[in-house]
């Protein structure tokens, strides 16, 4: 160790070089020994206190009996040795070094959470999977729609209110367009049993999950962005039986083997005949609920027999694509059936508030591990 005695021995720049590199390579070896903060406040202490701290006492000492010529040159190293010293103070704590043997290799480590599926998709990919059972393809389209394909060839006359912008969300700056050449968010998925049809000819199976847009105030039940899953079959000789004996055999494949349908009269402008669609509750047995209102049913979907309007109006597009007449002819038919997605996870869920599906809270979402 080296203290104030070694103030006598500083006669020439060899030796103020020595005892200074001995200095130094102390502080190092100590600095490197501080893994946690105790060790680094006792070595603050050692070194820089303000009454008995090593740097104050050396400096002390050797500036005393120094000769004046050296005197600035002994405060520059000291100078610099304060710097080494602050340097070991300002690094972070080195983590102190555990052996293998002191390692419990049988503790469970930290997993961290996964994410879990959206209510909302999974209840999609439920629907869907139960029609792709059925021989259904999954048809995508293009939210952002033109007016032609999202209601004239649905056979929406042009004064419908759902035509109205109102109740349709239409993108802007577009008055010198023809009407069925506006753009608008879709208001729901049908546009792509349109495309499909004037892309493919029959026979067509076609189930469709999406996103879809309306200008609807946000309370418990409705938001302007919602979901819906459509489909669509046209073939020769399609009938109304075939339309509820499929919808018959979804409702049990999702809901349960248990649940009953039944179909009341309705109206839809792209279907003829059309009909509402309703459960039995699945979640009473028909003893009533909340969720049914204590009715024993639930009305669920809408449905019908696809419009001849709407197949003429897919053929005069074929047509112009270059295509031939493929659906309005002799022997073909088709149904077409929609349903709500987030009203089918609210029931499902038990979720009161719609927006909750669109909070992105965590709380929320984990109870759906």
């Amino acid at each position: 160790m080296i203290d104030g005695s070694t103030a006598e021995t500083t006669g020439s720049g060899d030796s103020l070089d020595l005892e200074f590199s001995k200095l130094t390579e102390e502080v190092r070896a100590a600095a490197g020994a501080l893994t946690t903060p105790e060790a680094k406040e006792q070595f603050r202490l050692d070194w820089l206190g303000r009454k008995s701290g090593r740097l104050k006492t050396l400096s002390d000492a050797w500036l005393k009996s120094a000769p004046p010529d050296q005197k600035k040159s002994i405060g520059m190293r000291f100078n610099q040795l304060k710097a080494e010293i602050e340097a070991a103070l300002d690094a972070e704590v080195a983590p102190a070094r555990t052996s293998a043997s002191s390692l419990d290799l049988s503790l469970p480590g930290i997993r961290r959470a996964i994410g879990v599926e959206h209510p909302l998709t999974r209840t999609m990919r439920e629907m869907t999977a139960v029609f792709a059972a059925l021989g259904y393809s999954v048809g995508i389209g293009p939210e952002v729609e033109t007016d032609f394909y999202n209601f004239e060839a649905l056979n929406f006359p042009p004064n419908h209110p759902a035509r109205d912008t109102q109740d349709t969300l239409v993108v802007a700056d577009q008055e010198s367009k023809p009407l069925r050449e506006r753009y608008l968010m879709r208001t729901h998925t049908s546009p792509v049993q349109i495309r499909s049809m004037v892309a493919n000819n029959p026979p067509l199976r076609l189930v469709i999950p999406g996103k879809v847009h309306r200008n609807d105030e946000s309370d418990a039940t409705h938001s302007p962005i919602f979901h819906q899953v459509e489909g669509l079959c046209v073939d020769r000789g399609i009938t109304f039986s075939d339309l509820k004996g499929t919808l018959d055999y979804a409702m049990k494949a999702f809901f349960g083997s248990s649940v009953k349908t039944r179909f009341f009269p309705s109206f839809f402008p792209f279907t003829e005949p059309s009909a509402d669609v309703q459960i039995s509750c699945p979640f009473c047995g028909q003893k009533g609920c909340r969720k049914c209102k204590f009715s024993g049913w639930i009305e669920l979907l809408g449905c019908g027999m696809v419009d001849p309007a709407v197949f003429a109006a897919v053929d005069a597009r074929r047509v112009e694509n270059g295509l031939e007449p493929a659906y309005d002819v002799p022997g073909i038919s088709g149904f077409a059936f929609g349903m709500g997605v987030e009203r089918i996870a609210m029931m499902k869920y038990g979720v009161g508030d719609i927006g909750q599906f669109y909070s992105g809270d965590v709380r929320f979402l984990s109870q759906f591990v």
